[in-house]
Formats: structure tokens, sequence, C-alpha cells
């Protein structure tokens, strides 16, 4: 399975104003609520999880945040995804200490443990491309987002 196929363009929000990381998570846990991606005890998994292992990664010009919880509140697979007009304060996934200002969230909804870890590598691969997270950062709409994530997923192919 790849990025492509889980990003839908009804679980894409771009240049969302929030000051809050439970803002980001509210608002794209309401996104795969609302088209049968979770369950009501997602929100509050995501939430927990965050706090005792923070996603927030420190990557130079543009910061990524990649919550995730366990499968068990997950109905089918899917990334829901938001590129924040501001960024937004994470706690650094290899240094609970550190803040990391977070431009860009991808929010695994995964149903299966085993596809964590191939999604996590796969999206470290897009993520490292300093090009690739700026573009999706200036484009308006799921539509964009979801044709560079295909573009570029496919010269990796």
């Amino acid at each position: 399975m790849k990025i492509s196929d889980l990003i839908r363009k009804e679980l894409v929000v771009t240049n969302l104003e929030v000051k809050t990381q439970e803002e980001v998570f509210k608002i794209l846990f309401e996104k795969l609520l609302e088209n049968g991606y979770v369950k009501e005890t997602f929100l509050d998994a995501i939430i927990n999880r965050e706090k005792t292992f923070p996603t927030g990664l420190l990557l130079g010009n543009y910061n990524v945040a990649i919550p995730h919880t366990d499968a068990e509140h997950v109905l089918k697979p899917a990334i829901a995804l938001a590129t924040l007009a501001k960024p937004v304060i994470f706690q650094n996934m290899a240094n609970p200490q550190e803040d990391v200002p977070v431009n860009i969230v991808f929010m695994l909804a995964l149903n299966s443990p085993h596809s964590q870890v191939e999604m996590l590598q796969q999206l470290v691969n897009l993520i490292q491309n300093e090009d690739f997270l700026k573009r999706i950062l200036n484009v308006e709409g799921g539509d964009e987002v979801i044709k560079i994530i295909k573009n570029h997923t496919l010269k990796e192919d």
C-alpha cells in the first residue's frame, strides 16, 4: 500500500489557522470520522499517545508531525493531512523536551500494526525532500496536494 492510496482530498485541509496541536487533531479527526475511517475513540487515543510519544520532526525550514495511534481505533486505513498557516508547537520525537514548530501534519489512521512501519518509512522518504514540503505548503486545496504526492511517489517507484 502506498501513501497516495491513503490520502483523499476530503481528508486534506490546506492553510489551516489553528493555535494548538489539539485543534489540528480535532479538525483532522472530524474529517476522518465523518468519512467513516475511524471510531469515536480515535481522537482521545491520538491526544493521549502524543503526550507519551511525541511525533514532531525537526527537518529544517519545514517541520512535520506524524500523529498516529493503535489500530483498534481505526475502521479503514487513511491519512489525513493539514498544512498550517502558522506553525504549531509539537514536541520533538527524538527529544521530547524540545519544541518543534510544525508546518505540516500527517495524521495516520492505520488498521493493521505492521502497516504503520511501512507507512512511516514511506512518509520519511517523502518528508526528507524539502522541495516536496515547500510545494504542498504553497498550494490551495486537497486536489493539488494529492497531485503533488502522486507525482512525487511515482518518481520514487
